[in-house]
């Protein structure tokens, strides 16, 4: 995927019919000398063309959609409009960017505003002015419409999966280090060899023979059974007679579906008879990718509720039932008013953060209606309940019910046993049964398949039930706090290539196993190597941190690229400063609780360090690197 750099370099000239006008857009992916995370970083202006409304009367608009605003304080427009900014930009999903900033200049505001997604950040900015400047002109404003389509935006973007964003923002507020791999279309968390990659729920810890025999469910299952766990029998098929043929033998009901499945596409349960079975090869086979042979499951349809148990590291953590997409009657509305009512619901946002997905409106769900008389234009008596689907797909509209903590005690041994048996950080168990409070020994219970790469929202946010706080589980499997996700750093404001060797050499004399990467303007070094310098600076940086043999990081972070691109990491041990300037002097801002922070002004010297001040001048001719040199030696 192509990294987002979205800079304007020149003010944009607002219409001679605005009030306000918004300049020198940027995105910082880290932190910045206005905000110590992520920001859209903006200038704000009166135009001169127009007069604005008074404060109130956008508080009064603003208000009726965030009333939380209406009852803050506002010293200007530019602090109205950064506080909406910072509102308007959650998404109306809960996302975690609640830090903003604003600092005054003699002839306009910068407002900086926490940020995750660069494309999706400058559209917020302007939908903001786009609203200010209706308000001002007493013009109606859909901002519903423009918030939809933002996330939509925010949806397609890389942190927009429900999984990715919540694994993310469950790393943030624990204080460890998450970036995306642009080049690799991977999730980091933590720094060099503290490191671990991976997609959703998938990491580069597991085993690929063991996810990629996930997929291959009929061999799966065959496992499964060998080991003595409960699968319903079944057959494999190529063909719709192979697959009559199964199902004689079996007996109906069958269930049919693909053996490379995703997200129950092309699945259908409790098929019984020729007729329907014919039916639901076809939608089977339509699932089934051109380039992949066909390879149909034909197996015994259990009789009960679908639930999910979730194993992390190979321990139950998990379990949700999972029922399908259904209506409930009025009376007078038809089945097709009626989906669109529930669509409509506040819970049916399908966002990356919404409990429930929209009802999905399909030829399997058209034919599940069709199998009980019924079609979209039918009429469902009132309080009557009318399922949609045979297969419980949240995706397509499904409702998720937290199970935790019902779970018979034999069912959360089963569901280990079967986890021991992977090199998986996450496994999902799908399982059919009356209830998940019985033992699977009582008989009618069966293991449908399992996944190595489980959606984990469902059991976060389900639409009924207590929320179990899955990512904490996945993310305290490698780090127990957000110390073991890092490794020692040391930030320079100045350093020389000679500078940067020596300290090097220094460290090695203490710690001659460790693979010590370093990086100044001029030159970038593993150890005493020097490797290739990127033009982008903060790609040098990246490309240290993301080396799984790293123990230390060394890196210099001068005002202009401070300036320019703000920093890659956040959280240094030593921060070193020659003669710093008013930007460089962030670099004391982003420091660990027991950071030390070296400040030379001249020739006089001041050391800080949990609370407590040293400060001397230096001797004639005493060099700078024999005091910070020093200082690095307690952190080895």
């Amino acid at each position: 995927m192509v990294r987002e750099q979205i800079i304007d370099t020149v003010r944009i000239n607002a219409r001679k019919t605005d009030a306000f006008d918004i300049y020198n857009i940027k995105h910082y992916m880290g932190p910045n000398p206005y905000l110590e995370t992520g920001a859209v970083v903006l200038d704000f202006t009166l135009t001169g063309y127009l007069s604005p409304q008074p404060i109130e009367e956008y508080l009064s608009v603003i208000g009726d959609r965030y009333p939380q605003l209406r009852d803050e304080t506002y010293e200007s427009h530019a602090h109205v409009f950064a506080r909406t900014l910072s509102e308007v930009g959650k998404l109306d999903m809960g996302l975690h960017l609640n830090r903003w900033n604003l600092k005054q200049h003699p002839n306009f505001f910068r407002i900086a505003v926490q940020a995750l997604h660069a494309r999706t950040s400058r559209a917020i900015v302007y939908t903001i002015w786009d609203w200010f400047e209706a308000i001002n002109q007493k013009e109606d404003f859909d901002l519903d419409d423009r918030i939809r389509n933002l996330q939509n935006t925010f949806r397609h973007s890389v942190y927009g999966g429900p999984t990715v964003y919540a694994l993310l923002r469950t790393a943030c507020s624990k204080g460890i280090p998450t970036f995306y791999l642009w080049d690799e279309g991977l999730m980091q968390y933590g720094y060099g060899k503290k490191l671990i990659r991976g997609v959703a729920t998938t990491f580069d810890n597991d085993s690929h023979l063991d996810s990629d025999f996930t997929t291959r469910k009929d061999d799966c299952k065959a496992f499964l059974s060998t080991l003595g766990f409960p699968v319903p029998k079944g057959d494999v098929v190529v063909s719709l007679g192979e697959a009559k043929a199964a199902a004689a033998e079996i007996g109906y009901p069958v269930a049919v579906k693909p053996v490379a499945d995703h997200k129950g596409i092309g699945v259908t349960a409790a098929v019984r008879n020729e007729e329907e079975l014919q039916q639901a090869f076809g939608r089977a086979l339509k699932a089934i990718p051109e380039e992949q042979s066909i390879s149909i499951i034909v197996e015994k349809s259990i009789k009960g509720a679908d639930f999910r148990i979730l194993c992390v590291n190979g321990r139950f953590v998990a379990a949700t039932e999972r029922r399908p997409a259904s209506v409930v009657g009025d009376g007078y509305s038809t089945i097709r008013e009626s989906i669109g009512r529930e669509n409509r619901k506040p819970a049916r946002l399908d966002t990356p953060t919404s409990a429930m997905s929209k009802i999905q409106c399909d030829d399997a769900m058209e034919q599940y209606l069709s199998e009980q008389n019924l079609s979209m234009d039918s009429v469902i008596e009132s309080g009557s309940t009318v399922y949609l689907r045979k297969v419980a797909n949240l995706s397509a509209g499904g409702l998720s019910i937290d199970a935790t903590r019902t779970v018979h005690p034999d069912n959360i041994i089963l569901a280990q046993d079967i986890a021991q048996h992977f090199k998986l950080t996450c496994l999902g168990i799908d399982v059919i049964s009356p209830s998940l409070s019985e033992s699977w020994k009582s008989g009618n219970f069966g293991i449908l398949e399992i996944n190595a790469a489980p959606g984990i929202f469902m059991h976060l946010n389900p639409a009924i039930g207590e929320s179990v706080d899955v990512p904490s589980s996945i993310l305290e499997t490698f780090f127990k706090s957000d110390a073991d996700a890092r490794i020692p750093i040391i930030t320079f404001n100045q350093i020389s290539v000679a500078e940067l060797q020596e300290t090097i050499d220094r460290i090695l004399l203490e710690k001659p196993e460790w693979t010590i990467g370093a990086v100044c303007r001029e030159a970038v070094f593993v150890n005493r190597s020097q490797k290739i310098l990127h033009k982008d600076y903060n790609t040098n940086v990246q490309s240290l941190l993301r080396n799984p043999k790293l123990d230390l990081l060394i890196a210099e972070y001068t005002e202009d690229v401070l300036e320019r691109d703000g920093m890659f990491y956040h959280g240094s041990n030593i921060v070193v400063l020659n003669n710093p300037t008013e930007t460089e002097m962030m670099l004391t801002r982003d420091i660990l609780e027991d950071a030390t922070v070296v400040v030379k002004e001249g020739n006089s010297v001041s050391i800080r360090h949990k609370g407590l001040i040293e400060q001397y001048t230096l001797g004639e001719g005493e060099p700078f690197t024999r005091v910070y040199l020093k200082e690095i030696g307690t952190i080895l």
